[in-house]
């Protein structure tokens, strides 16, 4: 990886907040637990790898006490506090022991099997009756498979007496289509908003959803969380001068997103991608609003999918004269062909997190995989806790 300016780190944001257990460093908070896990995979791993950033430096074990550092207003942790249950699909059960790795809890135990005939079956293996139930399952690729498991997941928990029921989506499928953009189309994101609620769902926690208004979709109450402050963080980490630095957005809807982003990377000059789409998954670049040359370009979205639009940015931004360019989203759908785009040489590093799980074959040498386990985790404890979330949307990036 090519060398970056150095400057001192104080031309990058100290991010604050009034929220006092954020998991985040660089936001000067402290943790309900800093715990390190023992897992049978190891979860952290250099550049390419998950990376899971944990404040204490002293090794800690689940078997282990953790120790609280909590502002005595807020509520204390009672670790045999048994209403509090996590349970993980099959989608992402990495994610899951993460999460439940930073609350300092075990999993709980669920029998998940498919019949000869594609049929999924579930059962719970331990009682949740008058317990607060969080099913962690994002509807990821297979998206029909995933979504349907979590649907008899809620529905068994339903069955069983649970006394609150929250799906944890990190990537909440069907997303995009959320709007008539034709005639006889359908609007797929409330169809699924309706399923899960109608399965028995009383909450919804979604991690960086394709747009806001699918908040709105739901009869029920929706925790939208954004995991752009850890990806914020890493860059930060960097030390990319601030004189250098230029935020891009790949399309015009993006452009939200784009400058709250600038505004925390010590409010950064922004440029826009003008693309012009011409049907699904398949996009053009048409020009570039902004000014790139001789500067580190980062490029914000909130998916990567078939990979179209932001390589095709990333050429222009190279042949407008950017030094390097950097990716950066919370969702690595990462359909064919998008590894080949991503590491045909466009990106000095591609930076994703692990909403979505991504494959030991499409690992690639630019690719920094960032773990929200800490960001989902302390959002649990705040609703299980009836405490406020203190993570609105876009207000730790600057959006009201």
């Amino acid at each position: 990886m090519a060398s970056l300016l150095q400057c001192p780190t104080s031309s990058f944001p100290s991010f604050s907040s009034n929220n006092p257990r954020s998991p985040f460093p660089r936001f000067n908070f402290h943790l309900r637990h800093a715990v390190r896990c023992n897992l049978v995979e190891p979860i952290k791993f250099a550049n390419g790898k998950p990376y899971i950033p944990l404040l204490n430096t002293s090794a800690h074990h689940l078997s282990s006490t953790a120790t609280s550092h909590l502002d005595n207003t807020l509520p204390p942790f009672n670790k045999h506090d048994t209403r509090l249950r996590i349970f993980s699909g099959t989608a992402n059960p990495a994610l899951s022991q993460e999460i439940a790795c930073y609350m300092g809890l075990e999993l709980g135990k669920i029998k998940i099997k498919r019949f000869a005939d594609g049929e999924i079956y579930v059962q719970l293996q331990e009682s949740v009756r008058g317990c607060d139930v969080f099913l962690v399952q994002p509807t990821c690729p297979p998206a029909n498979e995933n979504l349907m498991e979590l649907l008899i997941m809620i529905d068994a928990c339903r069955r069983a007496s649970a006394k609150n029921i929250t799906a944890v989506i990190p990537y909440f499928g069907y997303a995009r289509a959320d709007r008539k953009t034709q005639g006889r189309e359908s609007i797929a994101a409330k169809l699924v908003a309706n399923l899960i609620t109608e399965a028995g769902a009383n909450r919804v926690l979604a991690c960086d959803l394709h747009s806001g208004q699918s908040m709105g979709y739901f009869d029920i109450p929706v925790d939208h969380v954004y995991g752009q402050p850890v990806i914020l963080d890493y860059l930060a980490s960097k030390t990319i001068c601030s004189d250098d630095l230029v935020v891009v957005s790949p399309d015009v809807g993006g452009v939200a997103r784009a400058r709250a982003f600038a505004k925390k990377l010590s409010d950064a000059p922004l440029a826009i991608v003008d693309k012009r789409r011409h049907g699904h998954n398949v996009a053009e670049v048409m020009n570039l609003i902004g000014d790139v040359k001789g500067k580190v370009a980062v490029m914000v979205d909130d998916m990567i999918d078939t990979a179209g639009t932001i390589t095709k940015g990333a050429a222009l931004l190279h042949q407008e004269g950017a030094r390097e360019v950097y990716a950066c989203t919370t969702h690595a759908v990462f359909s064919p062909p998008a590894i080949e785009r991503l590491s045909s040489g466009l990106f000095q590093e591609v930076i994703i997190t692990n909403t979505i799980p991504v494959s030991e074959q499409n690992y690639f040498p630019q690719l920094t995989v960032l773990s929200v386990a800490n960001l989902l985790g302390e959002t649990i404890w705040r609703v299980h806790d009836d405490c406020s979330g203190g993570i609105e949307p876009y207000s730790s990036l600057g959006i009201d």
